[in-house]
């Protein structure tokens, strides 16, 4: 795995009524060292939202509802992952929280027929006069990854 990527697996407490599980608390700093923001988003069925990374922020993405195919790729020079590939199954289907680092480009693609909602926290709030939002192109032949499903 990326060095410095971190995956909280998140316990459901179930009962007749329902369930609650917690995402994130105030005493795990190895998740997120400090709180920036909050953010809440959805994508429809098969798009790729890809790639980007930060310079200044770590990410902690949880996906409550819909599934998706997340893609990391280790951008940093510094790491002695540098160039490594990860891919997760975020979801309903496996409720994780992922700690995206800083330098870690990352994208997703929601699999299945439904749309796919994301939840993300940031260590800094996101500033529109001076965007920590660094773009790749979903395709980028340097990272190459295959976004297609491989019919087994």
């Amino acid at each position: 795995m990326i060095d410095e990527v971190k995956v909280k697996k998140l316990v459901k407490h179930c009962d007749d009524r329902g369930f609650f599980a917690e995402l994130v608390r105030d005493d795990e700093p190895e998740l997120l060292s400090k709180f920036g923001q909050a953010s809440w988003s959805m994508s429809y069925p098969g798009v790729i939202k890809a790639f980007h990374y930060h310079e200044n922020q770590d990410d902690l993405w949880f996906f409550p509802s819909g599934n998706a195919q997340v893609v990391l790729y280790d951008l940093r020079k510094t790491s002695f992952t540098q160039g490594e590939t990860d891919v997760f199954y975020m979801g309903e289907e496996n409720p994780i929280m992922l700690l995206i680092p800083k330098g870690v480009a990352h994208g997703y693609r929601v699999l299945g027929q439904k749309p796919a909602t994301i939840i993300y926290f940031t260590t800094e709030s996101y500033n529109p006069n001076d965007p920590d939002e660094k773009r790749i192109p979903w395709d980028d032949p340097v990272i190459n990854f295959n976004w297609e499903t491989r019919n087994r």
